[in-house]
C-alpha cells in the first residue's frame, strides 16, 4: 500500500524527512535539538524515586527535600520545553518561504 501524500497546508512546508524513524534515531535527534528536556525528565524521575524511597524508610525531612527538588526539576523541564518551542518558532519564521 502506497503512503498517501501529506495534506497541503498554506504557509507550511513538510520536512523532507518522511520515512519512518526508529526510537533511537528520533531520541538522538531530539536530544541534539534540545538536550535539557531529557535531562530535566531524568532529574525529575530521579528525585521522585529517591524521595519515595526516603519516605518509605521514614526519612521525612529528606523525603520533603527531594519532593521540593522534584518540583524544581519539573519547572526546569517545562522551561526547557517552552524554550524549545520558542526556538523552533523563531527558526521557522526566519526561514525564507
Amino acid at each position: 500500500m502506497a503512503m498517501p501524500e501529506p495534506p497541503v497546508i498554506e504557509g507550511f512546508t513538510p520536512s523532507a524527512r518522511l520515512q519512518k524513524e526508529g526510537f533511537r534515531t528520533k531520541f538522538s535527534r531530539k536530544f541534539k535539538e534540545n538536550p535539557f528536556v531529557p535531562i530535566g525528565c531524568l532529574a525529575t524521575a530521579g528525585a521522585l524515586t529517591y524521595g519515595l524511597i526516603a519516605f518509605k524508610q521514614g526519612k521525612t525531612r529528606q523525603s520533603q527535600m527531594l519532593m521540593r527538588t522534584r518540583i524544581a526539576a519539573q519547572g526546569f523541564t517545562v522551561a526547557a520545553i517552552m524554550f524549545g518551542v520558542v526556538l523552533a518558532a523563531t527558526k521557522s519564521q526566519s526561514r525564507p518561504t
